[in-house]
């Protein structure tokens, strides 16, 4: 369980840097003089080189074991993460992002799999949920009324430095404990290309790809252009907008906790199609408040999270991990996360910059609604992997 905490401390960093941004965003734009477009370029920026780290470095880890990899990214984001604060322009800006991007999907599928192997098969889904959780916990939940609250003393650029210490004293606790518990995994076959094509002959593996990229749709429009769509669609003051937008945070670390902990009994698939229902049904809801109601706000956020947080936990955790060998397991996570940043959370903000920039931010949501519900014809036909009940143990062509 020390293992288990360690890495989800780590993934809280990894939360903050990623998410801490989207609050400072109506800030940052003034300052630097940024429209809708470019907030979306900026978020997409970072989720095409996480997707690409993610990519390269699960894999990797799978050779070199995950201590190596999970105390480097931990040590690169403690040394970069300042550089975020010396932006001066929009391409300063993306070229920062990118580099802490790359960092941040680094630690990922390496922490994931770390995660599952200290963990007892039935307890999969509890503990990838407390792993995971303290993402959106600490960057989309506390780091809102954080950033209000900083931003009475101190200006936006100096509040990255408060996360140097943090990340140095856990890249080396990282070691320390990360060490002992999880020794080298050597995958099948001696280069990425052929690991990539063995996972991708899983057909779970095929189907988690592409709802990677609806739930990233939904989290990252949801995140990212949400403050501005509160602050210009509906006018609330920027207190009010704080107070909203910490509901993705707890209502991501509330469903990442309880849903795939209920995987465990009931199943991973019947979860996740119900999870998709409550995403669709809770945006279509938020889509509907046309008034400022800051409880309906934060309600309707909050659930959109609850369910839409779920279905990422059980993606890149249980489901992949439970799909293909155990020694190929950030392999197939890391290529589920790629396909998934690099399109959901690359494009889709790009995407809906355009739509907010040329048509009007009130429209963003229809984007995640669309994604949602793809997502759910694509949960229909998964394989259970639970351990227990029927699964895949031969990849299907």
């Amino acid at each position: 369980m020390r293992s288990v905490v360690v890495l989800a401390l780590g993934f809280g960093l990894v939360g903050i840097d990623r998410y801490l941004i989207s609050t400072l965003f109506p800030v940052i734009a003034r300052d630097l003089h940024l429209g809708y477009g470019d907030i979306g370029t900026i978020t997409g920026a970072l989720s095409i080189a996480w997707g690409s780290a993610a990519l390269i470095m699960g894999n990797l880890s799978d050779h070199v074991g995950r201590r190596r990899v999970l105390t480097g990214a931990l040590v690169a984001f403690a040394l970069l993460i300042g550089a975020n604060g010396l932006a001066a322009s929009l391409a300063g800006l993306v070229a920062v992002r990118m580099v802490m991007g790359f960092v941040d999907g680094a630690y990922t599928p390496a922490s994931i799999s770390a995660t599952l192997e200290a963990s007892a098969p039935g307890h999969h889904g509890r503990n990838i949920g407390i792993q995971q959780m303290t993402l959106t916990l600490f960057g989309l939940g506390l780091s809102p009324l954080l950033v209000a609250w900083l931003l009475r003393h101190i200006e936006w650029r100096l509040i990255f430095l408060i996360f140097i210490v943090p990340a140095l004293l856990l890249a080396w606790f990282t070691w320390r404990v990360i060490g002992g518990a999880a020794p080298p995994v050597r995958a099948a076959g001696g280069n990425p290309l052929a690991d990539w094509r063995t996972v991708l002959g899983y057909r779970n593996v095929r189907l988690l790809m592409l709802g990677m990229l609806c739930w990233l749709t939904s989290l990252v429009i949801t995140s990212a252009l949400m403050p501005n769509y509160l602050l210009d669609h509906l006018h609330l003051t920027f207190g009010q907008m704080s107070d909203v937008m910490s509901a993705i945070g707890f209502g991501s670390m509330a469903g990442t906790l309880i849903l795939p902990w209920l995987s465990d009994r009931l199943g991973r698939k019947l979860v996740m199609i119900l999870s998709t229902v409550g995403t669709v049904l809770a945006l279509l809801c938020l889509q509907s408040l046309s008034g400022a109601s800051i409880a309906a706000l934060f309600a309707s956020l909050f659930a959109v999270h609850f369910f839409n947080n779920a279905l990422i936990t059980l993606t890149v955790g249980p489901v992949c991990a439970e799909s293909v060998p155990s020694a190929m397991m950030a392999t197939a996570s890391g290529l589920v996360i790629a396909v998934g940043e690099l399109f959901g959370g690359g494009l889709a903000p790009i995407i809906g910059g355009q739509i907010a920039a040329h048509f009007g931010i009130q429209d963003i949501l229809w984007l995640p609604i669309g994604a949602a519900s793809l997502g759910f014809f694509l949960c229909l036909g998964l394989r259970e992997t639970r351990p227990g009940m029927v699964r895949s143990a031969e990849p299907a062509g």
